[in-house]
């Protein structure tokens, strides 16, 4: 049994990711997907919980073909000392063998943690990446849809997370002072 890590926000989860996550699986036995950042919402970087994020993700995936039982999904909160970051992953996961990323600096950090490393499959990045999906929402472009599943869409409207990416940038999303 080979299980592999596969790491990001998915703020919001894109067709790129779930391509990503079918490429993987086709190379293990199971992916274990880290949502990180699980502390982190209504920002403009991550506007979306961590249970938003798990339930996009799984109706992403379902939508996509993924056979959600060789799927684990873990949030997992981000720590801000790179050298015990590798083992503060590892507390929340089963085991693994191998991990996906794309990023050098978390390839980096797994390989001097002596995790193999194969580079993330990639899809158009230019076209799927979160950040200018969540640019394209706020800009009131519609295409964005076109660039998730149907049913990250479908969550999005029910979760008002447009109008939510709105205020935030408006900067009128102070938290209540009591």
């Amino acid at each position: 049994m080979v299980r592999g890590l596969f790491i990001g926000r998915f703020q919001p989860p894109h067709w790129g990711h779930i391509w990503a996550i079918r490429a993987i699986l086709e190379e293990v036995d199971e992916v274990i997907i880290v949502l990180g950042s699980a502390q982190f919402n209504y920002i403009d970087k991550d506007p979306f919980t961590v249970g938003e994020r798990i339930w996009m993700l799984r109706e992403g995936l379902r939508e996509g073909g993924v056979d959600l039982s060789k799927v684990m999904i873990v949030p997992v909160p981000n720590i801000e000392n790179n050298a015990a970051w590798l083992s503060h992953i590892k507390s929340y996961l089963p085991p693994f063998q191998v991990a996906y990323t794309g990023n050098p600096f978390v390839a980096m950090l797994l390989k001097e943690g002596g995790v193999e490393v194969r580079q993330q499959p990639i899809f158009d990045r230019e076209r799927y990446v979160s950040s200018r999906i969540r640019e394209m929402m706020i800009k009131g472009d519609p295409t964005w849809r076109e660039l998730v599943p149907s049913s990250v869409a479908r969550i999005i409207d029910e979760i008002k997370g447009v109008e939510r990416l709105r205020v935030i940038i408006s900067g009128e999303a102070e938290p209540h002072k009591w």
